[in-house]
Order: structure tokens, then C-alpha cells, then sequence
């Protein structure tokens, strides 16, 4: 089995981008999988591109993207992600995208196909602040989020795919003032014990986690 993660390069002003620097201390081996890494541009125009590429290489059975939420103080595995491109901010090429779809004439939405319920409950036992989110923005994470569900639906592996939302690392939260943070470790930890539940479970808890965001 083998699961490809994709962190972003940094953007909006940052130095770092925790999703990167996460992504790059994964373990190579988790419950048996083999686990492929690829950081991706914070551009809606070369992100499918890299990560088109990445999938064809490794052939995943598991894609997960990991993207920065600042301002979130859990890591948020997200439900949905929808065919919008609505920025708030200009991405790294410059490009400002507004109401426009992700996928000409594709779905509205994709749900994740990881058992997200099954891997909050995991983080939380381990101590890590985790949640179901209902809402992955429509900035290049979403962007990416839908594409790799779009790209699942077209592969002949018919890989599972899914997105987390981490928060902010100390030494950006102490830049912005206020902001919550996690620490790089637990971050790593929390994709880990995702990418080791998804890699055992097919199917999900049916547990509560309906919210707002």
C-alpha cells in the first residue's frame, strides 16, 4: 500500500509553511504503507499539475493534502470540498480567482473518502485538539482538495483522498499576535495517526460531529 501526502510552499507574506515542514518529517513506513511526499506551489494554476504528476509516479491507494489554516487551533480533517475558486488573497503566481469553478461542468462538491470521524477520534485519544470541518475555504487548499477527489474519480486505482487543515507553529503565531498555534511535532503526529487509520479502516465511525465551520 502506498499513500502520497502533499504539503504547499510558503505564501502571503510567510517565511515557512508548516504543511511543508511536516510533511517532510513523516515517517517512510506507517502501519505497513509506504508513504510518497511532494510539496506543492500555492498557485491554482500549477498545483493539479505537480500534483497530477506525483499521482502517476506513486500510484497511491491514500492522498492526503496538508494545508495551513491560520487562525485554527485544531487540526481539521475536512468533510467537503467544494468547485469553487473564490480567493481572498492573490496565490504565489499572482492570480486572484474569484467565483469561478474549480472543474468546468464538474460536481458542486466531493466528500472525502478517509474515515475522518475514525481519525479525529484517534488524535484525541493521543491528546492532539482534532475536528471534523465542514468547510476547507476556497483558496488553493479546497483547490487542491477537489482536484485530487476529481482526479480519484478519473484513476483507474480509484485512490481515497482527503485534506487537513493545520494550525499556525508558534514562531508564526508569535509574528501575528493572538494567533493559536500547535507545536511541528504534534502536527506530524496528527498526520501519522490519519495516514494509520486510513490505512486500516474502509469504512468510518458514525459518530456525531456536525459544526458550524
Amino acid at each position: 500500500m502506498r499513500a502520497l501526502v502533499t504539503g504547499f510552499d510558503a505564501f502571503g507574506g510567510d517565511k515557512v509553511n508548516p504543511s511543508s515542514l511536516a510533511v517532510r518529517r513523516l515517517k517512510r513506513r506507517i502501519s505497513g504503507m509506504t508513504v510518497h511526499t511532494v510539496e506543492l506551489p500555492t498557485s491554482f494554476a500549477r498545483s493539479p499539475i505537480v500534483l497530477r504528476g506525483a499521482i502517476h509516479e506513486v500510484q497511491p491507494d491514500i492522498v492526503l493534502g496538508v494545508g495551513q489554516a491560520g487562525g485554527r487551533s485544531e487540526l481539521c480533517l475536512e468533510r467537503v470540498a467544494i468547485n469553487v475558486q473564490d480567493a481572498r488573497i492573490k496565490d504565489n503566481d499572482g492570480k486572484q480567482p474569484i467565483d469561478r469553478p474549480v472543474v468546468r461542468d464538474g460536481p458542486a462538491a466531493y466528500l472525502s473518502t478517509l474515515p475522518i470521524k475514525a481519525c479525529v477520534t484517534e488524535m484525541r485519544k493521543a491528546g492532539l485538539p482534532a475536528a471534523v470541518s465542514n468547510t476547507a475555504g476556497s483558496f488553493v487548499c479546497n483547490h487542491v482538495f477537489y482536484c485530487v477527489m476529481d482526479m480519484a474519480e478519473q484513476h483507474a486505482m480509484g485512490f481515497r483522498g482527503g485534506f487537513l487543515h493545520i494550525p499556525y507553529i508558534p514562531e508564526q503565531a508569535a509574528r501575528v499576535g493572538g494567533a493559536p498555534s500547535m507545536s511541528l511535532d504534534d502536527i506530524v503526529r496528527g498526520i501519522e495517526i490519519t495516514l494509520a487509520v486510513s490505512a486500516v479502516r474502509q469504512t468510518d465511525l458514525h459518530s456525531v460531529e456536525g459544526r458550524i465551520s
